[in-house]
């Protein structure tokens, strides 16, 4: 059965689109028909641009007369989540406290990838300054999952996750903080990649914790990713944090990976038949030559809990420059600070604030020695812990969540909501490279859900992600 254009990988509209197959603008109105007609259903963009004709008229003379030499992108479509600048376009981090912000500059991921010749369609919703799992936090209303619309996409990148598996777009950017790519990518059937910090540079991103925020993919296939990775990496003059190749040492690729398992983080909390498909994956891995390790990683059961000390913190920090003076929601008050408090309590959503008041709390005098330099102590030790593992392994696995897609409203504690992050939050403190891949389905009222298997790799191994990834898939890279 021959594939619509907006179902392509985007390794297969390259090629259709160097042989002549079609046209980038048949393309690109395939992504936008499609975007336009489901969009009311789903909440997935939060604005569909108008089509740039020069841009898609660029791209088309350059694959006619550059051939294979063009960019594997070139006359792409994409979706870029609301966190990333567009220059000349709003970007509100899905809060009303931005609500009318335009983009004065371009990303830098942005910019690379139109140097690329990638097309963009819209900018997708997302939990409400990347604070999220679920993508019901968004100030917009929240996004539906394409595969089960009663049941959430993941978070905060569950717009650009349900763009790209809704067939609305052929591949998308979000940004990781806390697993924020990869848990929705789990839950919508994707690959999505935490690059390692710095791979990818943050200039151009609305800032939620500094020292955990990467951009990375969502998309269809394993080889996607890595074209869309490879597209936009690379050191930024604009980034200080930004890394170059040489940063951190090579690591050769393998002909059969030691797989790190750290069996001691699955005995509680992991719904049994998503346990099932991971020892599966884990066996058909073993029988094609790789070695399954067990590792200890004991620091790992507290990663949670730093995590949401030090995120907090950085948010609190992060955040107190939107003051409604500038942009957004704007309230008067009887003084500078009755203004400044009615334009965020009002600008602000209920996770927002929580979050705000959290890392004031533990930034504040007395309790930033108890919570979080202890927090950011744990940090250390858990990184210690995972480049002691990579002495003995490639790769370390588990699963990606916990459970599939859970339904609207069914985490409404904001704990049971964090704990959906208790497998991801570990690369992001250590800033060690993570990638989610699809491992099967598991049923839930009837409706096949996707699950994900994921790997961490060691820092600067980026690369060897996808090649450990491509095998669970059945891909070649």
């Amino acid at each position: 059965m021959t594939k619509a254009l907006n179902e392509l990988t985007i390794t297969e509209a390259a090629r259709m689109l160097r042989a002549g197959e079609c046209t980038v603008r048949e393309l690109y109105d395939a992504c936008v028909h499609a975007a336009r007609e489901k969009n009311v259903a789903l909440n997935v963009y939060l604005e569909l641009f108008e089509a740039d004709e020069m841009a898609i008229a660029a791209a088309q003379t350059r694959i006619d007369t550059e051939g294979d030499a063009a960019p594997l992108l070139c006359g792409i479509p994409l979706a870029m989540k609301d966190n990333i600048l567009i220059e000349g376009h709003i970007a509100s981090a899905a809060s009303k406290i931005l609500s009318n912000y335009k983009a004065t500059y371009d990303a830098t991921v942005t910019k690379k990838l139109k140097e690329a010749g990638a097309l963009f369609i819209g900018r997708t919703n997302m939990d409400e300054f990347a604070m999220g799992s679920s993508t019901e936090n968004s100030a917009f209303g929240p996004v539906r999952n394409p595969i089960d619309p009663t049941r959430v996409p993941g978070g905060s990148s569950g717009g650009s996750a349900a763009a790209s598996a809704g067939h609305l777009c052929l591949g998308s950017f979000g940004t990781d903080t806390g697993g924020s790519i990869r848990q929705p990518a789990a839950h919508c059937g994707l690959v999505g990649l935490k690059p390692t910090y710095g791979a990818i540079s943050r200039h151009g991103l609305i800032a939620l914790g500094s020292s955990l925020d990467q951009a990375g993919p969502l998309a269809k296939s394993v080889a996607d990713a890595k074209a869309l990775f490879d597209a936009v990496r690379g050191p930024d003059v604009l980034d200080s944090t930004s890394i170059t190749d040489t940063t951190y040492p090579r690591k050769e690729t393998p002909k059969t990976f030691r797989i790190g398992v750290p069996y001691h983080l699955l005995e509680e909390g992991l719904d049994p038949d998503v346990k099932e498909n991971f020892e599966r994956t884990l066996k058909e891995l073993e029988a094609e030559g790789h070695t399954l390790v067990e590792v200890s990683l004991p620091t790992s059961p507290y990663a949670l809990a730093a995590y949401y000390v030090i995120q907090p913190a950085e948010a609190s920090t992060n955040l107190a420059r939107f003051d409604g003076i500038r942009y957004g929601v704007s309230k008067e008050g009887k003084d500078l600070l009755a203004g400044y408090l009615a334009s965020r309590t009002e600008g602000f959503g209920p996770e927002t604030k929580r979050r705000i008041l959290l890392g004031t709390f533990v930034l504040s005098s007395g309790y930033i020695d108890a919570y979080y330099r202890k927090a950011d102590a744990a940090r250390q030790v858990l990184r210690e812990e995972y480049d002691r593992a990579f002495e003995t392994v490639d790769v370390i696995a588990s699963p990606t969540t916990p459970s599939p897609a859970f339904k609207f409203g069914e985490k409404s504690d904001p704990v049971s909501m964090y704990l959906e992050d208790i497998f991801t939050v570990s690369a992001d403190l250590t800033g060690m490279p993570a990638l989610s891949v699809p491992m099967g389905n598991v049923e839930r009222d009837g409706v096949s859900l996707p699950t994900g298997i994921h790997f961490t790799a060691p820092l600067g191994a980026d690369d060897l992600l996808f090649t450990i990834g491509a095998r669970v898939t059945k891909e070649t890279l």
